[in-house]
């Protein structure tokens, strides 16, 4: 009776961590306790190993930390891109060896054994492509095509001069440091694909995502589909209910069904919860990035429009504080959340981007980019 309450906690951990991840840093969330392990898992958690080195091992070991830190973070490197490897090929290794003997099953066809290989197959060349595709540098050759493929908005992109490449920077772009280019609508920087995603690979990188979040849903699926075969097969509700005289209902049977599955199929139950967690975290991601291609705005802008909105909110209260206003008692931040109007001082504050076209122009604009298109060459020649 025990086996429910315990998948009930892991359950329960799992859903806090990645809500507290990923989440954490919503208004809803200021100053709870979402918060406090948003901000353990992203900051505090580094700093408490530094501060363990360093009162175990001394200041070298601490630098040595801080070295390997510096590396991983602030110079190409193929480590994640190892470690990406890894996690597909042990995965998907695991689950040939432990659940491969069960298709063809009783509700799964032979015919995933191949759909298999196909959906990794399909996932490692898109992990290629973002990975070692031109996400779009600006050179001294192509810049007059940027500059006039993307007008300056004067709000949060004005033009000058990088400093690195000693060329005008394009507006939505952006030098990246640890590649050491500038890069044309840039988004972010992936460590996992130990390159930019900008102008010309975001089509590849959303794909990715896309396909990586169907994948891990299709294995999680198939997966239980076999787990309900292999109940199927061995009769082990008719079992319960016949022999041992286990109600007929869901709260009669679910401790004992799920103490049968982790004697006996637990391998498998492990890779489900697994491959359904990480096909959480992946459609997060979809949806931001997809929201992002929708509406023409990157990774990039987005922070530069929160830093944009939020200097403007301070300038307002310093004026407003210049002059005297008593300032109203902001509402619950679930309510703040929820509503949809907005107080006097945030409609002054409006998020102009001129980059968005509509829906089907802007998803256009990013699986067929400006410098791929005969108008861009054009320019060129011109």
């Amino acid at each position: 009776m025990d086996v429910p309450w315990l998948l009930v906690a892991h359950g329960s951990v799992t859903a806090l961590v990645v809500v507290s991840f990923l989440c954490g840093q919503w208004p809803i969330f200021e100053g709870t306790f979402v918060q406090r392990i948003n901000h353990f898992l992203t900051f505090g958690a580094y700093h408490h190993l530094l501060r363990l080195v360093h009162a175990a091992c001394g200041n070298g070991a601490r630098d040595l930390v801080l070295g390997v830190e510096s590396y991983c973070c602030d110079r190409p490197n193929p480590i994640l891109q190892i470690f990406y490897v890894a996690i597909i090929g042990v995965t998907y290794f695991i689950i040939v060896q432990t659940s491969f003997q069960y298709i063809p099953g009783y509700y799964v066809s032979g015919l995933h054994r191949y759909l298999s290989i196909v959906a990794v197959a399909i996932g490692a060349l898109l992990f290629v492509l973002t990975s070692f595709s031109d996400p779009g540098t600006v050179t001294a050759e192509n810049v007059s095509q940027y500059l006039s493929a993307y007008p300056y908005d004067g709000i949060i992109f004005e033009e000058k001069e990088c400093s690195t490449c000693k060329i005008t920077r394009p507006a939505r772009a952006k030098h990246c440091r640890i590649c050491d280019k500038c890069v044309a609508r840039f988004d972010h920087h992936c460590g996992w694909m130990n390159n930019c995603i900008g102008e010309k690979n975001t089509r590849y990188f959303v794909a990715f995502l896309v396909w990586h979040f169907l994948i891990c849903l299709y294995g999680a699926v198939i997966l239980g589909f076999i787990l309900a075969g292999e109940l199927k097969e061995r009769k082990v509700v008719y079992i319960l209910t016949v022999y041992y005289g286990i109600d007929n209902s869901f709260s009669g049977l679910f401790p004992h069904v799920a103490q049968w599955l982790l004697a006996v199929h637990n391998t498998q139950i492990l890779l489900a919860v697994f491959l359904a967690i990480i096909a959480l975290l992946l459609g997060g991601f979809c949806a931001y990035h997809t929201h992002l291609c929708l509406t023409n705005t990157t990774t990039n802008e987005t922070f530069k429009w929160q830093d944009y909105i939020m200097w403007r909110k301070k300038v307002n209260e310093e004026k407003a504080a210049a002059n005297g206003e008593v300032r109203k008692s902001p509402p619950s931040k679930w309510k703040a959340f929820f509503s949809r109007s907005h107080t006097e001082a945030d409609e002054t504050i409006v998020k102009n981007n001129i980059y968005d076209r509509g829906m089907i122009r802007n998803m256009c604009e990013v699986f067929v980019p400006f410098s791929e298109r005969q108008s861009f060459s054009r320019k060129k020649s011109d």
